[in-house]
């Protein structure tokens, strides 16, 4: 088969909850405390992942991580808990955090065009701002190295050393002719956030380009706005969004926009950039809806389409501007909103939700390929063992901990992914 574009979500693990873990996020900020419901998240997102399916398009599932997770919990000395220490309770819930069912922080991705050696390159992220994150990436390469397990095909790294900050493809865009033919990959970087942390650094960017062997001349390294991150885009993805020759961006989104624009297209002269102006959506109403958190797909058809959160549907300006964008003859020819309400809550949209890797899907492992049957058998498995709701101060309990545990299991049993317990 031809290179294609397969989108793999992080499957909503069964410890999901609203702790606020995550400085800077101000979806997961206003949340924090509140009921958080596992078994529905989910469920929207297996509802995500078949309405990709139904739109004929590659998907892919990737499982949640162990939780929680006592390799975590033993390294900060935490095997038992004061209950009236706040702290100890904060990092107590960072060992319970499903967070890495946002894939779009897994790894930076490379295609097999760019590379030198002709080989789709992973790196796992090391995640080292956010200390409930930071203890993904040992478990996210074993997982990446089971289902990408073909040498002839993929290289997957280790994360670059946590000596420089990096947050995977969400701070990662790659633009082309098309997903088959080779293209510029824009790393997206930050220096400032003001109150809030400039989450990846430029250092990090540029290892993990020379990992993955690309060509100076198809990479280009953009510092993200200050103001963006100090508005709440904590990622880039927040504020942009690229496919094939597209960009979709908000006009605040990068520190010094326009050199950002003359410089991509300098390297692929056929780009298309799509600008929403911030008087038309304020950089807040963005940040808000998540209008640029979404999955710019190519159809099958040809068509470009934009999958929203309702979120972004639902907000006023947002809707007149894409009413408007639909009405010209632009390169976005469909926007298509999708519930992930509770990802949302915890700051995570369409986006967040998926890792983005083009590839012959025959050369990937066929358990972490999706289709309606297994989708079927994943949401039978999620309805019968996720829990239906979980409070912070839940976290810690037995019973909830061997409900959380044995459901992951029942899901690994499932998908036959026993090597990942």
């Amino acid at each position: 088969m031809p290179l294609v574009e397969i989108n793999f979500d992080g499957l909503v693990g069964p410890s999901h909850n609203y702790a606020g873990l995550s400085l800077g996020n101000l979806a997961s900020s206003a949340h924090a405390g509140t009921p958080s419901y596992p078994r529905a998240a989910a469920l929207q997102g297996v509802a995500k992942m078949r309405h990709n399916l139904a739109l004929g398009l590659a998907q892919g599932l990737f499982v949640p991580l162990p939780r929680p997770n006592p390799v975590l919990l033993t390294a900060l000395g935490l095997t038992a808990i004061d209950e009236t220490d706040a702290d100890q309770r904060r990092l107590r819930a960072a060992a319970w955090s499903a967070s890495a069912m946002w894939t779009a922080n897994a790894a930076t991705v490379s295609p097999a065009p760019d590379t030198t050696d002709g080989r789709c390159h992973l790196t796992a992220a090391n995640l080292v701002t956010m200390p409930h994150r930071s203890q993904e990436w040992p478990d996210t390469v074993r997982q990446l190295r089971l289902a990408f397990a073909d040498e002839a095909h993929f290289a997957v790294h280790d994360a670059v050393p946590a000596c420089f900050g990096d947050e995977g493809a969400a701070n990662h865009m790659r633009m082309g002719a098309s997903h088959a033919a080779p293209g510029i990959e824009l790393f997206v970087y930050g220096k400032s956030g003001g109150a809030f942390p400039a989450r990846q650094h430029e250092q990090a960017s540029r290892a993990v380009a020379r990992l993955h062997g690309l060509s100076p001349d198809a990479c280009l390294f953009i510092e993200q706005a200050p103001e963006a991150i100090a508005a709440g885009a904590f990622h880039n993805d927040v504020v942009a969004v690229a496919n094939e020759r597209v960009l979709f961006t908000h006009e605040q989104a990068f520190a010094n926009p326009e050199d950002a624009y003359a410089a991509i297209r300098a390297k692929l002269p056929e780009a298309e950039i799509v600008v929403v102006p911030a008087n038309a959506v304020s950089l807040g109403d963005a940040i808000k809806s998540y209008l640029f958190n979404a999955q710019l797909l190519t159809l099958p058809t040809g068509e470009m389409a934009l999958v929203i959160p309702l979120e972004a549907w639902e907000t006023p300006s947002v809707r007149v501007w894409l009413d408007g964008m639909l009405s010209s003859n632009g390169p976005i020819r469909r926007v298509l909103p999708v519930d992930v309400r509770q990802s949302m809550a915890n700051g995570g949209g369409p986006a967040c939700l998926r890792l983005r890797v083009v590839a012959d899907p025959a050369t990937v492992d066929p358990r972490f390929l999706l289709d309606e049957a297994k989708a079927d058998l994943v949401a039978r498995t999620i309805a019968a063992h996720w829990p239906e709701q979980i409070d912070p101060a839940d976290l810690g309990r037995k019973t909830l901990m061997l409900t959380v545990v044995s459901a992951r299991d029942r899901l690994l049993d499932a998908l036959g992914l026993a090597e990942l317990a």
